[in-house]
């Protein structure tokens, strides 16, 4: 009885904790479906009677929002195709290569994690300025192309790997590349695809960089999108509502179909040094 009295109170404080991380989603979703005058009613209106879907059809024409939905799926589906491709090559030489400099390089790549993205915002535009690409997508991906935190875990989830797998391959005539992509890759894919789902939800929540590089309407995403909701006078809430109900559901939906392995994957990999 004592014992199953903590788990209780674990359980209520997950519960309670859990209620107040998804409450502003759901008050979202419920402000969407909720009409201008539920919305300016005296106190907080909870359930939508009767439910109002017009604000959807507002916000896409509002602002070409599924245009800037692609856009968004386009630019972080590539960073996050960019980020594994050379997280992985990067994670596997840390991992079973050696050469001189291995520690040092990998050290300085773990610093870089430390430095906030808004510090180095200026040096990426003028690089970017000077190359020609403002107004492209490339703008959008290269930028974010690798990622220090994938390079990382990805490294100490193959570390879990034995140094004689590797060689028993080698003697085999099993190729590095070979050995990396029919043996590494799949052993660790719990946590590869932690890390691609972490890269997707970060670029697909990206504002200020998008918001500094493109201009051209056909080439921003659906977070400058809603942005652009605003009017000059007044602020049409339900509308916008409904524009972040659509924004919040890739995340929410890689989330909820991918948690066990973001677990799994995060678990293992903090575990080796």
């Amino acid at each position: 009885m004592r014992q199953a009295l903590p788990m209780h109170r674990s359980l209520l404080f997950n519960l309670v904790a859990g209620l107040l991380i998804a409450f502003p989603v759901l008050y979202a979703l419920l402000m969407s479906l909720m009409s201008p005058a539920q919305m300016y009613e005296t106190g907080i209106q909870w359930i939508p009677a009767p439910i109002h879907w017009a604000n959807y059809a507002e916000a896409l024409r509002m602002v070409p929002l599924l245009h800037f939905f692609a856009n968004s799926v386009f630019v972080s589906a590539a960073i996050t195709l960019l980020q594994l491709a050379i997280g992985i090559a990067a994670a596997f030489a840390f991992a079973f290569f050696r050469f001189r400099g291995k520690s040092a390089l990998f050290y300085l790549i773990l610093s870089s994690m430390m430095i906030p993205a808004q510090s180095i915002v200026l040096a990426n535009f003028t690089t970017i300025s000077r190359l020609d690409l403002m107004d492209t997508y490339l703008a959008l991906i290269l930028p974010a192309a690798a990622s220090a935190f994938t390079i990382f875990n990805l490294r100490q989830s193959f570390m879990h790997q034995p140094a004689e797998l590797r060689e028993a391959a080698s003697m085999d005539g099993c190729t590095d590349f070979k050995f990396m992509t029919r043996i590494v890759v799949p052993v660790n894919r719990a946590m590869i695809s932690s890390c691609a789902m972490i890269g997707f939800i970060f670029s697909w929540n990206d504002y200020l960089w998008p918001l500094l590089v493109t201009n051209d309407e056909k080439k921003r995403t659906i977070q400058i999108g809603i942005s652009m909701m605003h009017d000059t006078y007044s602020t049409t809430y339900g509308p916008i509502m409904a524009a972040v109900t659509i924004t919040l559901l890739p995340s929410i939906v890689i989330v909820y179909m991918g948690q066990k392995q973001l677990v799994s994957g995060l678990a293992a990999g903090a575990v080796k040094g």
